[in-house]
């Protein structure tokens, strides 16, 4: 499926959105655990694609020695200024970068990460191709995917929330990119066609913890593309699609203090 533009444009108003309400609505949790396998390994040199605003990279810092080396990148600008910003507890260097086209020579690194990122890939095949060019032999590839948007409860309660408002044109980004890449057959197939040898999934669920319906509404339709849609399709809409998924969220959840499933996998490939 052909992507839109937007579904990878992450300006400087999602990227502090998405910093605020998205990481520590979802991200956090799995970028602990996705520290804590990457220690594991005990790499002397770490290259993070897709960094976002640093989740990830800042457990890395956390969890590495001083000795291994961090390198960040973001395809956006601004995701990768936000996480120089926030900054990390030791030394990481930062850079905008491609993967589809990483300036890296051969294999100078011992581990890849990426954490929920692959789904926006143009190209998954030639992405992982490029991540399998920057590995030293013997490396390991390791990044986290969402499952389905109904393992999802918030993001799916939000999706057709949102969707009602316009249903002769749909938003669909949340659906479509960041919960439309969970078939275990179909991201082994990607890792070896790529040319890695072997590809290992492991399922994990979390819980998603919000003081209030109004966070995960914010995070999902302003602070991700979801903003864009909205936007495209009423140009001063973006606080009524928010009070609608607030809405709905309340419903399905309740009002003060709510919880949702969030399920994702993590894919350890060498």
């Amino acid at each position: 499926m052909t992507k839109p533009k937007t579904d990878t444009s992450f300006t400087t108003d999602v990227a502090e959105l998405y910093e605020s309400t998205l990481v520590p609505l979802i991200f956090r949790p799995y970028a602990r655990d996705l520290a804590e396998r990457v220690r594991d390994l005990a790499p002397s040199s770490v290259l993070e694609i897709a960094c976002g605003t640093g989740v990830v990279t800042r457990a890395l810092a956390e969890a590495l020695s001083e000795e291994c080396d961090i390198v960040a990148t973001d395809l956006n600008e601004a995701m990768v200024a936000h996480g120089r910003e926030v900054g990390t507890t030791r030394t990481v260097m930062w850079r905008q970068a491609d993967v589809m086209a990483l300036p890296y020579a051969e294999a100078i690194f011992d581990v890849v990460v990426c954490q929920f990122s692959v789904m926006f890939f143009p190209d998954r095949v030639a992405a992982y191709r490029e991540v399998r060019r920057v590995l030293r032999p013997g490396g390991s590839f390791l990044f986290n995917v969402w499952n389905s948007i109904e393992q999802n409860e918030f993001a799916d309660v939000v999706t057709k929330a949102v969707s009602a408002l316009y249903p002769q044109d749909p938003p669909q980004f949340l659906a479509r990119t960041p919960y439309g890449h969970g078939s275990p057959t179909e991201i082994e197939s990607d890792v070896r066609n790529a040319g890695f040898e072997t590809c290992t999934l492991i399922q994990r669920d979390e819980v998603s913890v919000a003081a209030a319906p109004r966070l995960p509404a914010v995070a999902y339709c302003q602070g991700t593309p979801l903003r864009n849609e909205i936007l495209a399709r009423e140009p001063d809409g973006l606080e009524r699609a928010t009070g609608v998924a607030e809405k709905a969220l309340a419903s399905r959840f309740g009002v003060g203090r709510i919880e949702g499933r969030i399920s994702g996998a993590v894919a350890v490939a060498s």
